[in-house]
C-alpha cells in the first residue's frame, strides 16, 4: 500500500463515518465499493478489509454512546447474539461458495431503496396513530439480526444501514437504534475478520484482509465516528430519522447502478 493509497482510505472513513455515526450506520457499505473500484482490493480480501476498517472505526462512536449509557439495553443483545453466528456462517459461504456480488447488489437496492423512500415519507408527513407500526418481536429481531449478520460475513458490511432503517420504521427511536447497532456492526466484524483470518490458513487466494489499508480507513472511521456520535444528541429525531431514510436511498441506488453496469 502506497502513502497516497493509505491517505486517501484515512480520508474515505472519517468523512464517511461522520454522516453516517449518528444513525448507527459504520459506513461500510459506502466504503465497499471505494476499496472495490477506487483502492484496487481484490475480492474476496475486500470483504475481510471492510470487517478490519470497522473493527478499528466503531469504538469511536461506541465510546461516546456508552458515556451517556446508551449501550445498555436488551436491543444490543439481541442484535449481537442474532448476528455474531450469522457472520461466521457468512465467511464460510463467501470463501467457499464464492457468491457473485451482483445478487448482493440487487437484493440490497431492492430492500433499501423502497425503505429509504417510506421512512423519508413517514417522516416529513404527519403520522397517524393509525399508521405506527408495531415493534418487531425479540424472536423476530434475532432473526433479522442473523440475516444481516451473514450479509455482513459475505459482503463485509457492518449491517447497521440494513438493520437500522427497519427498526426505526417499527418505531423503535433512533437514538436506541444507532448505539446498539453500532455495537452490533462492531462484534460482528471482530468475529467476521477472525473467521477470515483463520479460513487464509486452509483455503486458497486472496482471502485474508489487506491490514495496512484496513487500518487505514478505520482510523478515519474512528475518528469521524466520534464526532459522528458526539453531534447525535445535538440533532433533533425527526433530522435523525430523515437522515437515515436518505442513506437509504443512496445506498440502495448506489447498488442498483453497480448491479446493473
Amino acid at each position: 500500500m502506497t502513502w497516497s493509497t493509505g491517505l486517501l482510505g484515512f480520508v474515505a472513513g472519517l468523512l464517511i463515518s461522520v454522516a453516517t455515526a449518528p444513525v448507527g450506520v459504520s459506513g461500510a457499505v459506502f466504503l465497499l465499493p471505494a476499496q472495490v473500484s477506487v483502492l484496487g482490493v481484490p475480492s474476496p480480501a475486500v470483504t475481510p478489509t471492510n470487517l478490519l476498517s470497522n473493527v478499528v472505526s466503531c469504538p469511536g462512536a461506541l465510546l461516546r454512546y456508552r458515556r451517556g449509557g446508551a449501550l445498555r439495553g436488551p436491543l444490543t443483545r439481541l442484535l449481537v447474539a442474532g448476528a455474531v453466528p450469522g457472520v461466521v456462517i457468512g465467511a464460510v459461504v463467501r470463501v467457499f461458495a464464492v457468491p457473485g456480488p451482483t445478487v448482493f447488489r440487487a437484493f440490497v437496492a431492492v430492500l433499501l431503496f423502497p425503505l429509504g423512500a417510506w421512512l423519508c415519507v413517514r417522516t416529513l408527513r404527519p403520522v397517524r396513530r393509525t399508521d405506527e407500526a408495531a415493534p418487531l418481536s425479540p424472536r423476530a429481531t434475532r432473526a433479522l439480526a442473523l440475516a444481516v449478520g451473514i450479509a455482513g460475513g459475505v459482503y463485509g458490511i457492518g449491517g447497521g444501514s440494513l438493520i437500522g432503517p427497519v427498526l426505526v420504521g417499527r418505531g423503535v427511536p433512533v437514538a436506541k437504534v444507532a448505539p446498539a447497532a453500532l455495537a452490533c456492526t462492531f462484534v460482528t466484524s471482530l468475529a467476521g475478520a477472525g473467521a477470515y483470518a483463520l479460513l487464509s490458513l486452509t483455503a486458497t487466494g486472496d482471502i485474508a484482509p489487506d491490514w495496512a489499508l484496513g487500518l487505514a480507513c478505520g482510523l478515519g472511521g474512528l475518528c469521524g465516528g466520534y464526532l459522528g456520535a458526539r453531534l447525535q444528541p445535538r440533532l433533533p429525531e425527526k433530522a435523525l430519522r430523515l437522515l437515515l431514510g436518505v442513506l437509504a436511498l443512496g445506498i440502495g441506488l448506489l447498488y442498483a447502478v453497480r448491479a446493473a453496469s
